[in-house]
């Protein structure tokens, strides 16, 4: 093939989650229900810690950053995918597929690594809490942060390398809702399979070293407590309970799509909307809402910006403005 031909593809098209016309309003009303839950439960949560003073810690400290990075995760997709419910043609521009494959990957990747953080602060928390404070300072708990972001951000420029110059001069469907980097990889016009294993092998380093070091953290905790009160150790099976709870979830689509060789093209596609959609609405209710700390503080907000009886008045002044 001529050098005339390559790289003419301008745009890609999106197969999205299904082809079905009759599904397309019942799946636009279910996502757009899903991503406002996910804007609304990540950022009462955001709220929540920032406001009270009592959750000035590290562990809320991280998880305030948790619920940001579950917020730009649920975003650089979604919005598009709900859009192109009501459209018949779900195309979108070579820049713009490249943006989506730079963004999943570098907010993906901060999240590993925030997992990693939390993981450490409870081993902090629970095997040397006469040191925590020292250990886990502000200055800690920043460079965590920042270390977390400067992590996604290298992973998603070196896969974002494979893909910048491969030459695309057609097919260009992408049998997902978003430009995921493995099938529009396959588009190119040109063999992919050294490409590929080094998306698999840079990807699959990243997730699987992220998760191993969370289970040999949580084993370490495990053995630690095993010796002490069986208070402690209950409440320490509880954290530990809701960390691999949104540690599976997170993990297993990612390691699965990327690792695992034999998944076809629709598992991918559950997956992906399992670890976009599902779980930043899933880790608001993991972390906070069985939290005792994060309900009173949310108790204390809601008494604090809406009293008793005001959510009614509100209601009913927009009734009458309404009737107008």
């Amino acid at each position: 093939m001529n050098e005339t031909n390559y790289s003419r593809v301008t745009e890609f098209v999106l197969l999205g989650l299904s082809s079905s016309k009759e599904l397309q309003p019942f799946l636009f009303f279910i996502f757009s229900l899903l991503y406002l839950s996910i804007l609304l439960g990540n950022f009462l949560i955001i709220l929540t810690v920032t406001s009270d003073s009592r959750l000035h810690t590290p562990m809320y400290f991280l998880l305030a950053n948790l619920s940001f990075i579950d917020v730009c995760v649920a975003s650089f997709a979604t919005p598009k995918m709900i859009a192109d419910f009501l459209v018949e043609q779900k195309t979108i521009s070579f820049d713009a597929c490249l943006a989506q494959i730079f963004f999943v990957h570098l907010f993906t990747g901060s999240e590993m690594v925030i997992l990693v953080s939390m993981a450490y602060d409870r081993y902090v928390a629970i095997c040397k809490p006469l040191h925590y404070m020292t250990i886990m300072n502000r200055r800690v708990c920043i460079m965590l942060v920042l270390i977390s972001w400067s992590v996604g951000f290298i992973h998603t420029t070196s896969q974002l390398a494979f893909t910048v110059n491969l030459p695309f001069c057609g097919p260009n469907q992408v049998d997902s809702f978003f430009c995921d980097l493995p099938l529009v990889t396959k588009l190119a016009c040109i063999d992919t399979y050294v490409v590929s294993l080094l998306i698999v092998a840079d990807s699959g380093f990243l997730s699987l070293s992220s998760f191993l070091l969370l289970v040999v953290s949580y084993t370490v905790i495990l053995i630690t407590v095993r010796n002490r009160s069986s208070a402690n150790m209950a409440k320490a099976r509880s954290t530990l309970t809701a960390h691999i709870t949104v540690v599976t979830l997170f993990f297993g689509p990612c390691i699965f799509i990327y690792v695992w060789p034999f998944s076809s093209y629709s598992i991918d596609k559950v997956l992906a909307v399992f670890y976009t959609i599902f779980t930043p609405i899933l880790n608001p209710v993991i972390y906070s809402l069985r939290n005792k700390e994060m309900k009173a503080a949310m108790s204390k907000l809601k008494s604090r910006y809406l009293k008793p009886g005001q959510v009614s008045e509100i209601l009913r002044n927009v009734l009458l403005l309404e009737t107008k």
